[in-house]
């Protein structure tokens, strides 16, 4: 069975037959993890492994695993830094920071991997214009080439575990003041004016990143529609001017930002038509239902299903992670970077 364009969740911390049925359906080909879905990394690897066994080729298991405020395991996982700090330690030691930052990932992707998880949705490498709440600390940094830099070395670290890195949110969710989770951000730069958020995409594509997620943001100088629904975002600029051959995720399609685009089965078919491979259903069953009742388009070209396969994670991993000397000393530098405190400037100061 070939691995279909839906990423769906479920409810709980096991499978209940209604989850193994929806997980069935040949139009699924991802599934997506949430904190509730976690009490342990025991019962996590139980659960991954149920997921597994549901399908061959499995289906693809992702969960959002930043860092900071996105850190959906947590007990039983390294507290992972928001990457802001990277970014402060990069303007202070550019080199410790690439270092840490390949680091983090590599420790990020193997706790994942130990426990049967394909991939994460990371890095966020949106610029930190200082105006996005729902960005914030998810920022490397203000600078898109810092950004770029800090993203490179931490798709290497990934790499270097045996995971695939999701770039996101494309073309950039940094300077909208709207959360897209509640609203619809409309950010009306000229196309132009939108080479520093793009900017950090570029040597990640060239180093063969493997995922790209697009944002819910209308760019109105360059389509009505929000990136995660535009043709001419994600076939002709992204695919086309920038070369990009990977996996393209549309963000959730239940969310506000996508809401203004018809119910969810225009929303997915708008995605799909867009040139997205994954078209993530979050949090609401009843839409899932829905759309793989309806949903007439087949599950994708050979290409598409060449670059789903790609997102699988790979190779071996430590059989026991923390005993492993490179995950002890990243955590030890983890805490030291975690402890120190921001510069907060007075009036008096300059």
């Amino acid at each position: 069975m070939s691995l279909g364009p839906f990423m769906v969740d479920i409810a709980g911390a096991e499978l209940s037959a209604d989850d193994v049925r929806v997980l069935g359906h040949p139009l699924v080909g991802s599934v997506i993890l949430f904190t509730r879905n976690y009490s342990n990394p025991q019962q996590l690897a139980a659960l991954t492994a149920a997921i597994r066994a549901l399908r061959t080729p499995h289906l693809l298991i992702a969960v959002d695993q930043e860092g900071g405020r996105v850190q959906r395991f947590r007990e039983g996982f390294t507290r992972l830094p928001a990457v802001r700090l990277l970014g402060r330690r990069f303007d202070e030691e550019r080199r410790d920071a690439l270092d840490l930052a390949q680091s983090v990932a590599w420790l990020l992707a193997g706790e994942l991997r130990a426990a049967g998880v394909d991939f994460s949705f990371t890095p966020c490498i949106d610029l930190d214009y200082g105006v996005s709440e729902v960005i914030g600390d998810r920022a490397f940094h203000r600078d898109p080439d810092a950004v770029a830099a800090l993203a490179v070395a931490t798709l290497t670290g990934l790499r270097e575990a045996g995971m695939a890195a999701v770039a996101k949110h494309f073309p950039g969710h940094g300077a909208v003041i709207a959360d897209s989770h509640v609203a619809l951000p409309v950010d009306r730069r000229e196309f132009a004016d939108l080479e520093g958020d793009i900017r950090p995409y570029r040597p990640l594509i060239d180093n063969n990143l493997p995922g790209i997620m697009a944002a819910h943001v209308v760019f109105p100088a360059v389509d009505a529609l929000p990136a995660s629904l535009s043709r001419r975002w994600i076939t002709d600029i992204l695919r086309g001017e920038l070369g990009f051959h990977g996996c393209v995720f549309a963000d959730d399609l239940t969310m506000a930002g996508a809401a203004a685009f018809g119910d969810v089965l225009a929303r997915a078919e708008l995605a799909f038509a867009a040139g997205c491979d994954v078209l993530p259903i979050c949090n609401d069953r009843h839409s899932v239902e829905l759309v793989l009742e309806r949903f007439a388009a087949d599950a994708g070209s050979a290409a598409s299903q060449a670059r789903l396969v790609r997102m699988r994670a790979r190779g071996e991993i430590p059989t026991d992670l923390r005993a492993n000397s490179h995950w002890q000393e990243t955590v030890a530098r983890i805490a030291a970077l975690s402890a120190i405190p921001p510069l907060v400037l007075t009036e008096e100061q300059p």
